[in-house]
């Protein structure tokens, strides 16, 4: 234990000796908050600009435009027809509302006309308005329908729905979304960093064998067994601390609710940093050289992030690649996290885990096998 835990440190020491190490184990993480920041953070409320065109003038078209003045995040402006296609292309106004003269008159007919929404922004800026405006003409054309004609009742009735007390109340509730996505953002760099940073940590070997040190040390009571558990340790430590250092971060400088426990999410990312670890030993025990272990570990880890969803949705990809993400375990490293955020507990995702550790532990026993195979540099194991 005495060697393996000297073997640690001195590792440790040489490794974080330089500073642009320091910057890449430790705060490269935390590019994918800043990322998930860029992404998300620009989602602020803002008033839809409605101008108005009243030909009409009567009380119906009057209340009309009341009404849309009444709206939340509606701002209404009074204009000209000659000031519609200025305001319009100028992106002054998102879109125009034209009462015509008759408007009035076919809302009381039961058959609402006369009426036109002018924008060049599509439906995304028009449906919201539409959505409030028909539904209130409605009411109004099916009041008049119950009169039946009759102008004394149709009155009555259409004051009593102007000065309804029955009032519909709203609640804001918190958009949990945006904490989701951003959380998904961070984690899915915060997996590719995992990955690269245990392939980094395990070409030490290859760097040491390269050197003649590994060679070295087995000529000590330090065995290779020692040397490969030492260097665990010490991808597990960097790792563990990347994991700690991003939710702290993430939730607590920037205060982003990633809508499940810091306990549980961090037992996620510690998981699959056992899959990251055996991964590098399964790259490099497939390496005669650190330069071939980084072409190697390119190859197969930015495919298989993107595959798995690390960068985008999953559900953005066709069926084909969908099925193939099943099969890596960045992918339910992530849907772990999802299915946490959706309510689920730890003990209804034991399958996940499972999993995950399955992952593991067939990278460490291809490592072990290929490793004791190797007889050209001589056995680790």
């Amino acid at each position: 234990m005495k060697d393996i835990l000297w073997l640690v440190g001195n590792t440790l020491s040489v490794t974080f000796r330089k500073k642009k190490n320091i910057i890449m184990y430790l705060f490269m993480p935390l590019i994918g908050i800043f990322i998930a920041l860029v992404a998300y953070g620009g989602d602020t409320k803002m008033n839809l600009h409605v101008g108005v065109v009243n030909h009409d003038q009567q009380e119906i078209s009057q209340d009309t435009v009341k009404f849309l003045q009444g709206l939340k995040n509606v701002k209404v402006s009074k204009i000209n027809e000659s000031q519609i296609q200025d305001k319009i292309t100028s992106g002054t106004l998102d879109t125009v509302i034209t009462l015509d003269e008759g408007y009035s008159e076919s809302v009381l007919k039961g058959s609402p006309q006369h009426i036109e929404i002018t924008s060049i922004k599509g439906a995304a800026i028009t449906s919201y308005v539409k959505s409030y405006l028909y539904q209130y003409i409605d009411n109004i054309s099916t009041i008049s329908q119950i009169a039946d004609g009759n102008l004394q009742s149709f009155d009555k009735m259409y004051k009593d729905f102007q000065t309804s007390t029955f009032k519909v109340t709203t609640q804001v509730v918190s958009d949990t979304s945006k904490g989701k996505g951003m959380t998904y953002t961070a984690v899915g760099f915060l997996i590719m960093i995992m990955l690269m940073s245990a392939g980094n940590m395990s070409e030490i070997i290859l760097t040491e064998k390269e050197n003649r040190t590994y060679f070295r040390l087995l000529s000590t009571p330090i065995s290779a067994r020692k040397y490969i558990l030492s260097n665990v340790i010490v991808n597990m430590i960097v790792m563990t601390i990347q994991v700690i250092i991003t939710l702290t971060v993430l939730t607590t400088v920037f205060n982003i609710d990633i809508q499940i426990p810091l306990i549980e999410a961090a037992l996620v990312l510690f998981t699959f940093a056992l899959v990251a670890v055996g991964l590098a030993l399964v790259i490099v025990s497939f390496s005669n050289s650190r330069s071939a272990a980084n072409a190697l570990q390119n190859l197969i880890v930015l495919p298989t992030v993107m595959l798995s969803g690390c960068f985008w949705p999953l559900e953005v990809m066709p069926d084909s690649l969908q099925k193939i993400a099943n099969f890596l375990p960045q992918r339910w490293t992530l849907s772990t996290i999802t299915a946490l955020q959706e309510g689920n507990t730890l003990g209804s995702l034991y399958l996940n885990f499972m999993i995950l550790l399955g992952f593991a532990l067939a990278f460490f026993l291809i490592a072990i096998y290929k490793f004791g195979r190797n007889n050209n540099t001589k056995s680790f194991v």
